[in-house]
């Protein structure tokens, strides 16, 4: 059974926790206890209703008490698919939360009330998951019952947000009227849109397909440990554990090392349920060799004819999450990409992006908390890496002020300009 990894996003008050609740409540993924609390606490409020919404309380209170980078995470099951929802905060503030929950996501849920229509916040949160290049987008007209339901009020929502993602790279864009509240068109189709013809939002979400959104062509297997048992039984075994990052490997593949260049082939693939003949993303595995090469944590397994570029000048888009300091030119920061570690410093700061307006400052003398920028860094040792719009593993990497130990910004490895 495979996974569906998906981020909810958009303004406050638009319905994510309503639409999360009624998700784990329609799927039956709720504990009776954790149902009857929930009806309890609805009645203590004077509420005529279920508040769903009180299904996803708790960490979003742990947020408010000054998390700096958390997202709730919740996981139901149906019988077609697992998934993983990462609900983001609707603040404006939080901008590296939304970042942060959907640079691993598959599909992007973007809540709008149907009674504001697009605002400032749903267009930022809709090109934010462009940019993190998440393959599919469902924006979700939410609180239809508040509106009559009204046909054209979802025509116009839907004609004003297709014209706003032509400016974006958005390769699949679902749009569905729903009444997160009540549950209609989340996991049974409503009677109340007779003129809506497309799926459930669970239908889609269920039949979404995401296996080909993997990168199977290139290659990657960044080396996270080295298996060398100090036994006699096996003085001559030596693995190479990691999780495929891209591609698919093959026992007896012929493949090179990077940095070093040297090459071999695969002598078997190994997990924990013992050998099998091939490997792709995501799953760990240990992979042996026909050669002894000398190979360590951080270095990358890729095929000789396919191999990811060696940088060691890196530009990239950066989401700044440090509120104690800004990224500045000249500052220096700890890299870490894949497996690997390196030291790196400010060389350029190209430009500083409008989340909003989509325009570029030119001339910016920094990035503050929650921006986005293009900068160059120069590393103190090569980097093995894609474009993160080839490959989101190998494309992506994240800065560490050396001093706190904390992560102060996310990057997505662009080409060059």
């Amino acid at each position: 059974m495979d996974i569906l990894r998906f981020a909810t996003a958009g303004s406050v008050d638009d319905g994510k926790s309503t639409l999360i609740g009624r998700l784990l409540y329609d799927t039956k993924t709720v504990f009776l206890d954790q149902i009857e609390a929930v009806q309890r606490v609805s009645r203590e409020r004077g509420e005529d209703y279920v508040n769903l919404a009180l299904l996803t309380d708790g960490l979003r209170a742990e947020r408010e008490q000054g998390i700096t980078i958390d997202v709730a995470y919740r996981y139901f099951t149906t019988p077609s698919r697992k998934f993983i929802i990462a609900d983001t905060p609707g603040h404006i503030q939080y901008t590296r939360n939304m970042v942060t929950g959907a640079s691993t996501a598959d599909l992007a849920l973007v809540l709008v009330d149907a009674r504001k229509g697009l605002v400032e916040q749903s267009r930022r949160h809709a090109f934010l998951a462009t940019l993190l290049e998440v393959p599919h987008l469902v924006l979700v007209v939410n609180k239809m019952d508040l509106v009559g339901w009204d046909e054209e009020v979802y025509k116009r929502i839907k004609d004003e947000f297709t014209g706003f993602a032509t400016k974006l790279r958005v390769p699949d864009l679902q749009i569905i009227p729903v009444s997160a509240l009540h549950g209609d068109n989340v996991v049974d189709r409503s009677p109340n849109t007779p003129w809506y013809t497309g799926p459930t939002l669970l239908h889609h979400l269920e039949n979404v397909h995401v296996a080909s959104d993997r990168n199977l062509i290139d290659v990657r297997f960044p080396v996270q440990y080295v298996i060398r048992p100090h036994c006699d039984a096996h003085h001559d075994y030596r693995g190479y554990a990691g999780q495929v990052a891209g591609g698919v490997l093959r026992k007896g593949d012929d493949i090179m090392v990077l940095p070093s260049g040297f090459t071999s082939r695969i002598r078997a693939i190994e997990t924990a349920d013992g050998e099998i003949e091939a490997a792709y993303p995501p799953m760990s595995v240990t992979v042996r060799l026909e050669d002894e090469i000398d190979i360590s944590r951080g270095d990358m397994i890729c095929r000789p004819n396919n191999a990811p570029q060696v940088l060691q000048d890196v530009d990239a888009m950066v989401c700044w999450m440090d509120e104690s300091a800004p990224l500045q030119i000249g500052r220096k920061y700890a890299v870490k990409h894949t497996t690997r570690t390196a030291r790196a410093i400010v060389k350029e700061l190209h430009y500083r992006l409008d989340v909003n307006s989509l325009h570029r400052d030119d001339a910016p003398n920094g990035l503050s908390l929650n921006e986005i920028g293009r900068v160059r860094l120069r590393t103190t040792i090569p980097l093995m890496c894609d474009e993160y719009g080839r490959n989101r593993t190998t494309g992506g990497f994240v800065l560490i002020d050396e001093a706190t130990n904390r992560t102060v910004g996310a990057g997505m490895i662009a080409g060059r300009q």
